[in-house]
């Protein structure tokens, strides 16, 4: 099976990048290098840090909000649990949430996983050329959602229509240039259908 290891998010300026994610708690999740590549607008991706309880998410975004994010969605109640999005200093869409509705213990900024949310403009293709290269699918529900099984990092890779990620994150979906994110895996050196890039996983 084609692993998927590592997340590199290209950034302006990778030492306040760097703080930056060592704030929000998100520095074992993603690693940033610099570039100057073009990019305007939605990035055509988000990071999804998923927590065990509201109270969490509430921390967790006060302190990414203190290091410089902005806020994009104020964290508020759903149908499906509880959350917000923010948008770091860089430019990465961050949506913080939960499944629960109601604090069970003392909040706290612990993450139990990290999403990385991959706007497509056809899920099912983009599955078909993943599957392609060797990624096993853990979920899948049609043109709407797609997981992949990636046990061997600390993120998990799915896929989502551009159109609605752009909507449940609250920014518009236009945008041009760079994604700025390359992932890293067996699967590279590519670059999918979406123009997202891979490099080869090293050790």
């Amino acid at each position: 099976m084609t692993t998927f290891d590592s997340v590199i998010l290209e950034v302006s300026d990778p030492t306040a990048a760097a703080a930056f994610y060592r704030a929000a708690g998100l520095d074992s999740y993603v690693s940033v290098r610099g570039t100057d590549a073009p990019t305007t607008g939605f990035r055509g991706f988000a990071l999804s840090p998923v927590t065990s309880q509201p109270g969490n998410v509430d921390a967790i975004i006060d302190a990414a909000v203190g290091a410089g994010a902005t806020v994009l969605k104020p964290a508020t109640k759903s149908f499906w649990g509880y959350g917000g999005v923010i948008q770091a200093p860089d430019g990465t869409v961050i949506k913080v949430a939960t499944s629960q509705k109601k604090d069970t213990a003392p909040a706290s900024r612990t993450i139990d996983q990290v999403a990385l949310l991959l706007g497509v403009a056809d899920v099912k293709a983009s599955k078909r050329f993943y599957v392609g290269k060797g990624l096993a699918v853990a979920k899948s529900f049609g043109g709407k959602y797609v997981e992949f099984d990636t046990p061997s990092s600390a993120v998990t890779l799915a896929l989502y229509p551009r159109r609605a990620l752009a909507k449940d994150t609250g920014v518009a979906q236009e945008g041009t240039g760079s994604h700025r994110i390359v992932l890293n895996g067996e699967a590279g050196p590519l670059t999918d259908p979406d123009q997202f890039v891979w490099e080869t996983a090293t050790a």
